[in-house]
């Protein structure tokens, strides 16, 4: 199987006189990895001393330029201090395309550009030449050399927006192993469920994007007639002091004769994108000159394709002295062609953009990825980064890629600050420590795309407690409308003594704790019957530290209830209402790998295991022409030693058995065909 690189460069600037004329920017011009930094809080750890020194950080991509004056040379002396080419073997792992020496460069860039652990050491994989598609066979054997060369942390900025169990596999043995690693989400947002492998393993951090603090961290809402509308500033637009409101206008392709004779004067234009005219190349900036001249204080251009897209107002082509003067906002086709007829009528719109860099970028891919665990695990800047570039060059890039090794980073110095520190606990801390990520709106964004929130270095750097799991789900049902979780709580400095609890969450959530030693007990009722999912925030206060473990709850009508004995698993199922027929899904959260049954209002399902371990139980259960979901989780600790998976006739499906049952069959016959053709011989 190929797979193609989680690369989407969004934006791609090699000048910095550029960048100063699109932001106007009025200082000292830095590199933009320099902002990045502390804005994640990596310079509090610096002020210590720590920067990375000794951690082995293995970047699974397509090499990388150990040339570069921030990169430090190949071998013991230099930064790359060993790796593995698996596309040209004999030969030294060199990047030709320029995505492994970007994200090497966010990790751990240590010359003109610092990267989050400058210190650290690299390791780089080369598993593609051009970046556009990776076998998952090398992704595989990359790991697998990570694993035997020991390093610390493994980085792996690639993926596709499916599953790939082999891969998740080998994340999971280099997981047992001790390694910490750390997958990008992807850059296929901002549909939900867009996550793919390795960023759908369980147990890897999995990291979506979020804008830089910047100016160019521009955000943008728009509503018509009281409805939102999902918008995307273009390159070249600019903060507004407050709103602009007006009607919305229809201006076909937003060229001159499209306006002549159409009062737009004051009002928020709508174009498409594109011409009507074959090969025409109407730029952005052309719609928005003409725009502007015609007296639109705004301007909407919807896709002339599905999907949202970001456009650039600045670029090279454009009239020389061009500077956009009304802001321009792009939109998906399907939600532009809404907008479209709505219009027809009388219609009130209020467009505004202004900063926030705590926003998930709109490419950033989505959960969820399964009903049992959260994804992604978190958040990081991953737009408009500078960072190392082939030839001794930076530039300015984006995507989840680059999100992905400011995690690596904050692992790094983690490390370095604790010897010794179990994966686990590095996630826990990187995970309870974030700050929240909020919309257009200053609504938190939902867990399937911002996971916990945004990477905070600084505060999981002094963070002191460590707590386990750092997210969970539950499972709560009609019939049984409780459901309690048991968190671990663990001090890195010996003490649990002044912690506050709290919980935020909607208020059909009823929540109560106990604190008990180390176990930090805690109880949540489902009030009512709005069947849906819910999600909430276990907040933990101890002296000047917070933390934060957010938690997702599937409220559902029907249930399952599994016991268990040798390995055995019987599940009852229950809805309220008369049942004809369930599925029953259940999932080894070790491998992945999963086995189905059936069962009836009069026939008992039950299935085997042969291991111990957590298992994950999802059911669709069929009332009348509907099918309900019902979920559980299930800890197996029933399984005797040595118990095996026999070979048995009933555990193949009927198709199989038949098929084997004609083959005996014609083997039979011709097997008695020869015995008879051998005794006439014999006569």
């Amino acid at each position: 199987m190929k797979f193609k690189v989680v690369f989407s460069l969004i934006v791609l600037i090699s000048s910095s006189t550029i960048l100063w004329e699109l932001f106007d920017i009025e200082e000292e011009w830095e590199l933009y990895l320099d902002k990045s930094v502390p804005f994640v809080g990596a310079d509090i750890p610096r002020l210590q001393g720590i920067d990375g020194e000794g951690v082995k950080i293995a970047v699974i991509d397509t090499g990388v330029d150990f040339n570069h004056p921030d990169l430090m040379g190949w071998g013991p002396e230099g930064k790359v201090v060993g790796g593995y080419n698996f596309i040209r073997e004999g030969e030294l792992p060199m990047d030709n395309n320029g995505h492994g020496t970007q994200v090497a460069g966010v990790l751990a860039a240590d010359g003109q550009l610092k990267g989050i652990a400058p210190k650290a050491k690299i390791l780089a994989y080369k598993v593609s030449e051009d970046g556009n598609e990776v076998s998952s066979d090398l992704i595989i054997k990359a790991i697998e050399k990570a694993i035997e060369d020991k390093v610390d942390i493994i980085n792996i900025s690639l993926g596709v927006n499916k599953t790939n169990t082999q891969i998740d596999s080998a994340v999971t043995k280099a997981l047992e192993k001790g390694i910490f690693v750390v997958t990008a989400a992807g850059n296929d947002g901002p549909e939900l469920g867009t996550i793919g492998s390795p960023g759908r393993n369980f147990g890897s951090v999995t990291v979506g994007a979020t804008y830089n603090n910047l100016t160019s961290s521009l955000v943008a809402t728009l509503e018509v007639n009281e409805k939102p509308y999902t918008v995307i500033p273009m390159v070249g637009s600019f903060n507004l002091d407050e709103s602009i409101e007006g009607q919305i206008i229809f201006g076909v392709y937003g060229k001159e004769k499209d306006l002549t004779g159409v009062n737009v004067k004051d009002s928020i234009l709508l174009v498409e994108r594109g011409s009507d005219v074959e090969g025409e190349l109407l730029y952005f900036s052309i719609k928005e000159e003409n725009a502007a001249n015609a007296g639109a204080k705004a301007l909407i251009v919807y896709n002339n394709e599905p999907g949202i897209f970001l456009g650039e107002l600045t670029h090279k082509f454009v009239e020389p002295g061009y500077q956009p003067r009304i802001p321009v906002v792009s939109i998906d086709r399907e939600e532009g062609l809404e907008i479209k007829e709505i219009i027809q009528e009388e219609n009130f719109a209020s467009l505004h953009l202004f900063l926030n860099p705590d926003f998930v970028v709109y490419f950033s891919s989505r959960g969820p990825v399964s009903p049992f665990y959260i994804k992604p695990d978190l958040v990081a800047p991953g737009a408009y980064i500078n960072t190392t570039q082939n030839n001794a060059s930076y530039n300015f890039t984006s995507g989840t890629s680059y999100a992905a090794p400011h995690v690596s980073g904050a692992a790094a110095l983690l490390i370095q600050k604790n010897p010794g520190i179990h994966h686990h606990d590095i996630r826990s801390l990187l995970l309870t420590t974030v700050e929240p990520v909020s919309d257009a709106y200053g609504k938190e964004f939902s867990l399937n795309a911002a996971g916990a929130g945004r990477l905070n270095i600084a505060r999981a750097f002094n963070a002191s407690l460590v707590i386990q799991p750092p997210n969970f789900i539950l499972n709560i049902s009609s019939d049984d409308p409780i459901g309690e979780q048991v968190l671990e709580l663990k001090s890195l400095k010996g003490s649990l003594e002044n912690i506050a609890i709290t919980f935020e969450g909607p208020d059909i959530i009823q929540f109560s704790n106990v604190l008990e030693g180390n176990n930090l007990q805690v109880k949540v009722r489902m009030l009512g019957e709005e069947f849906g999912d819910y999600e909430g925030k276990i907040k933990i206060k101890q002296n000047d530290d917070r933390y934060v473990i957010p938690l997702l709850l599937h409220f559902t009508e029907g249930s399952v209830s599994v016991s268990q004995e040798n390995g055995k698993l019987n599940f009852e199922i229950y809805h309220p209402e008369p049942w004809t027929f369930a599925k029953i899904s259940v999932t080894n959260s070790k491998d992945g790998s999963t086995e189905t049954t059936s069962a009836t209002p009069s026939k008992i399902a039950s299935m085997h295991v042969y291991e111990n371990g957590e298992y994950w139980v999802e059911v669709k259960i069929r009332v009348g022409e509907e099918s309900f979901d019902a979920f559980e989780i299930i800890e197996v600790n029933s399984v005797l030693e040595g118990s095996s998976k026999p070979f048995e006739w009933f555990d193949l499906p009927e198709k199989q058995i038949g098929i084997i049952a004609v083959i005996a069959v014609i083997v039979g016959l011709i097997g008695l065909k020869f015995t008879r053709t051998a005794k006439s011989i014999r006569v």
